[in-house]
């Protein structure tokens, strides 16, 4: 996270820096007054957002911006990730951006998914650093170590442009929607056209609870038809809830998997997979930074 100074945000001193006064940003009362307390100016730093903001609709607060200003972690912000009502509704995170981002018109449940995971890791580097220590399995013996990523080589995959791409799939199969963050695709066994569009915060939150309502209720689960329907908006045109759902359910194996993988193409992100080396049987693998509440909580 590039840092801004109080300097740059609010013209005031930064803590730390040389200045013609060694005094600490702190406000004093005069001797013959009662204390008026301590006050300290909050850093705050500019994250990049994978989109680059060019996913969002024009009235959106992000359209066109390809960096978000992000207030450092206090105490409070660490209340918020403590709060076991807020963990057990999965809301945790979402009440963490909403603390920290600046600019408030912007709603973290409004956000791609892809720009959501650079600002937590963004928020997270710059409180605890980029080194993330945690506990590992692997995926061969079992053997649990204590393994360390560096937060900062995850890379950003920035949005596609149709345009200009040489992957074969995508120029033969994907065009453009009539608004940012839509497109359309061909399927390659059913010739079905999909209109398709990109994951949001609100949209995963909604797929968690999904997914809880029917472990509650023991119903079968169904993440990969669940989340097909939240993706898609039109089969052939067809709107209709029912009968893209019927679709979906029908859908043959190898376009459902065709459409996966080209989701994955048009979806900016940050890649959150490093290179894993078991130290008992010596297995690599690409293996995936654990997400978790934990994420934020180093142990040193």
């Amino acid at each position: 996270m590039r840092k801004r100074t109080n300097e740059e945000r609010l013209g005031m001193p930064t803590p730390g820096a040389k200045h013609s006064s060694d005094a600490p940003p702190v406000s004093m009362a005069p001797a013959d007054e009662p204390s008026i307390g301590l006050s300290y100016v909050i850093p705050t730093g500019m994250v990049a957002i994978p989109s680059q903001g060019k996913l969002y609709p024009e009235t959106h607060p992000l359209y066109g911006m390809e960096e978000v200003e992000l207030k450092e972690m206090t105490a409070k912000e660490e209340d918020i990730l403590t709060t076991q009502s807020y963990i057990k509704k999965g809301t945790a995170f979402d009440r963490l951006l909403r603390s920290l981002i600046v600019d408030k018109s912007i709603k973290p449940g409004e956000l791609l998914i892809g720009d959501k995971n650079a600002l937590l890791i963004g928020a997270r580097i710059s409180a605890y650093g980029n080194l993330y220590d945690t506990t590992v399995s692997c995926p061969i013996c079992s053997h649990e170590q204590t393994y360390e990523f560096d937060l900062l080589t995850c890379p950003h995959t920035n949005p596609v442009d149709l345009q200009t791409t040489e992957d074969e799939d995508l120029r033969q199969s994907v065009s453009e929607g009539d608004e940012s963050g839509k497109y359309f695709i061909v399927l390659p066994k059913s010739q079905c056209t999909l209109e398709i569009r990109l994951v949001t915060g609100n949209d995963e939150a909604s797929m968690t609870q999904l997914k809880e309502m029917k472990r509650k209720k023991k119903l079968a689960e169904s993440p990969l038809t669940d989340h097909l329907k939240k993706i898609i908006l039109s089969v052939n045109g067809v709107e209709e809830r029912a009968q893209v759902s019927k679709f979906i359910e029908s859908m043959p194996a190898s376009d459902s998997r065709f459409l996966r993988k080209i989701f994955s193409k048009l979806t900016p992100n940050i890649e959150m997979t490093q290179e894993f080396v078991c130290d008992q049987c010596e297995y690599e693998q690409e293996l995936e930074v654990p997400f978790t509440s934990r994420f934020f909580w180093p142990d040193s």
